[in-house]
């Protein structure tokens, strides 16, 4: 089984996402993560769905997404040619006597200390998800106190936006 990225444009109104996870749930797919907002189009809104299994799995995935009203247009976001990235904050232990060694790491791994306290602070980092996840690893020892990750998040590298061409039927 493989990771898909599936990238949707849905009307941007109550019970569409509704409408969707329970897509889902009655065909008994899993949704690994899932991430929504607003677009450029305020009328608009990108979901991105992140999913497990092989190539007909995503392909009657997409296949039932287009039949739903809201669904504008769907799309798969090839890892070669997208750009995806993930939102982290992690609290972790940070003891004066540690404190230098995490934010040593915090450097190189590009991340920011937000927040600290006399025995913590919370770091944001955003990055692919195994650059995540080798982060996380790093700070386990020091003890992960709370952790909130976003899911995956994505756009084509193409010059055309998604949707520019005709609108699923």
């Amino acid at each position: 089984m493989q990771q898909h990225v599936i990238s949707v444009l849905v009307s941007n109104h109550f019970g569409a996402l509704t409408r969707i996870a329970g897509l889902f749930a009655r065909r008994g797919y899993n949704i690994e993560s899932l991430t929504v907002g607003v677009t450029e189009d305020p009328s608009v809104s990108r979901m991105t769905i992140v999913v497990m299994g092989d190539d007909h799995v995503l392909d009657q995935i997409k296949k039932q997404l287009q039949k739903l009203y809201d669904v504008r247009y769907v799309a798969s976001l090839p890892p070669d040619n997208s750009a995806c990235r993930e939102l982290c904050l992690v609290k972790v232990n940070a003891t004066p006597s540690v404190r230098g060694s995490i934010i040593e790491a915090v450097h190189v791994f590009r991340a920011s200390v937000i927040d600290l306290s006399p025995q913590s602070m919370i770091i944001e980092m955003t990055g692919e998800a195994q650059k995540i996840s080798a982060f996380l690893e790093l700070m386990r020892p020091y003890g992960i106190l709370e952790l909130s990750r976003t899911g995956i998040t994505g756009l084509s590298r193409s010059s055309d936006p998604l949707g520019s061409e005709p609108p699923v039927e």
